[in-house]
């Protein structure tokens, strides 16, 4: 009689029933842990953070509402250079240390803005850590995408988990804090935050240097042979023919004039690309935003629903996004997962509608809905994001073409305000416009990302005469 199986990672079957070490189900080893505890503990200090910094700006630096909302727009705005500057670095220099370094940065910027309450210096110190909290994300999925090789979809999944689980501990400890009611404990909540980014650089010191991009090759799709065969892998998971590949290739350049790098800034296809990624990363404006101001002002439901929405958000997050990280195992699911990330966005923005209509009890459970669309959509979209961001990379530019990349978050986080507020004002037409719209871009992207046929995947060439 045969025993039942279970599909673990790539290649490997173990036995209904017997425990997996906890190291050999996360992607990367000892590194990809450290890196894991990395991410819990920088957003540990981020919910310390997120959930003060309007007040720290207002009771303990005295500011008005006016200069904190400058303060706040000005330095995001700024920090909207800190993807593409860290993704260049990192295709110069050793990732290890300069993400280290980013981390020192961002944990000086946050004990500075204690020395201070003048406003212009204020400014310039929230813009540094602006640059260097952006520059650091990008870094830390470069770091991931290299040290996870083939299996880059599922830690980013584990990652987005330990990330949230994070960000609810920091929060839980912020409004424990705040019941103290002094201006002290927002100077502690900061000084907390920054101890979150010096733990972080000593975690990350003890990690090694991840492997050069031109090894981190994660095409699941078998070159040769029938349906299912995997390809050779090292020891360490790497795709044996693509590396030796890459060393054949590094032995043929050596003597010949240096062949630049690709540029991500004349890759008219991957800027298109990132295009697109920024709005479909509205679904972050719509949890911070949106979902909050049209529950308390356009529908019947208790405002206690509002935060209540955000805990599920949190909680679906911490449950699903792993085991939803199959659906971006390879480009060819990630670019076939579009199609369901529509039809969420869709279903989002119609309970929204639907919200205003009839009874509480219809606006709580259409709200519950909409909560549920947009996170799953949420889920979804990390998962094709991470995978087609990466597979969309040249190698040997990829710290390059990731840091653009990053640009559609920064972008988001900009823009994304006023479209959210701008469905508001439209009401329900306008959050139906606003799911049809998302939807659609669902569509663009897919027909923007083509399936070349040969096993891979790439973006399809944009001219002007195509505008």
């Amino acid at each position: 009689m045969s025993r039942p199986w279970r599909r673990t990672a790539p290649g490997e079957r173990i036995p209904l029933g017997k425990r997996i070490p906890l190291g050999e189900r996360i992607p990367g080893g000892r590194n990809g842990r450290r890196m894991l505890v990395v991410s819990f503990v920088d957003r540990v200090g981020s919910g310390l953070w997120g959930a003060t910094a309007a007040l720290y700006f207002t009771y303990a630096a005295g500011l008005t509402t006016a200069e904190i909302g400058l303060l706040l727009g000005v330095s995001g705005a700024i920090g909207i250079a800190g993807p593409p500057l860290g993704g260049a670095l990192a295709d110069r220099v050793p990732l290890r240390p300069l993400l280290i370094t980013v981390q020192l940065v961002r944990a000086v910027a946050s004990l500075a803005l204690l020395t201070t309450t003048d406003l212009r210096l204020l400014l310039a110190i929230a813009s540094l850590g602006g640059v260097g909290d952006r520059a650091s994300s990008v870094l830390t999925k470069l770091y991931a995408t290299r040290v996870a090789g083939p299996d880059r979809a599922r830690y980013q999944a584990i990652t987005r988990t330990a990330a949230n689980s994070g960000w609810a501990v920091g929060g839980l400890i912020a409004a424990v804090a705040l019941t103290g009611g002094s201006t002290a404990v927002y100077r502690w909540l900061l000084i907390g935050d920054a101890l979150s980014f010096l733990a972080s650089a000593l975690i990350t010191l003890g990690c090694a240097e991840p492997p050069s991009a031109t090894r981190v090759v994660a095409t699941s799709h078998p070159r040769g042979g029938g349906k299912g065969a995997e390809e050779p892998r090292d020891e360490q998971g790497w795709d044996v023919e693509a590396r030796d590949e890459a060393a054949r290739g590094e032995a043929v350049r050596k003597g010949a004039p240096a062949v630049p790098p690709p540029n991500p800034w004349r890759d008219r296809g991957y800027l298109t690309y990132t295009a697109t990624e920024a709005v479909l990363f509205l679904d972050d404006s719509v949890f911070k935003i949106g979902l909050p101001l049209w529950a308390a002002t356009a529908t019947h439901a208790p405002h206690e629903l509002v935060p209540l929405l955000l805990v599920l958000n949190n909680l679906l997050v911490v449950v699903f996004q792993v085991p939803l990280a199959r659906f971006g195992a390879t480009p060819h699911t990630a670019r076939a997962t579009l199609w369901p990330l529509a039809g969420a966005f869709l279903l989002g923005g119609t309970a929204l509608a639907a919200s205003t209509a009839g009874a509480t009890w219809l606006a709580v459970g259409a709200l519950v809905l909409a909560a549920t669309a947009f996170t799953v959509a949420e889920m979804l979209h990390a998962t094709i994001s991470w995978e087609l961001s990466v597979a969309l990379a040249p190698a040997g530019a990829q710290g390059a073409y990731l840091g653009v990349h990053g640009l559609a978050q920064a972008v988001q986080r900009s823009v994304g305000p006023l479209a959210v507020t701008a469905a508001i004002a439209a009401g329900p037409l306008g959050w139906l416009g606003f799911g049809a719209g998302l939807a659609a871009m669902c569509g663009a992207q897919r027909h923007l990302v083509r399936d070349r046929g040969d096993g891979a995947l790439s973006v399809a060439p944009v001219t002007v005469s195509e505008h």
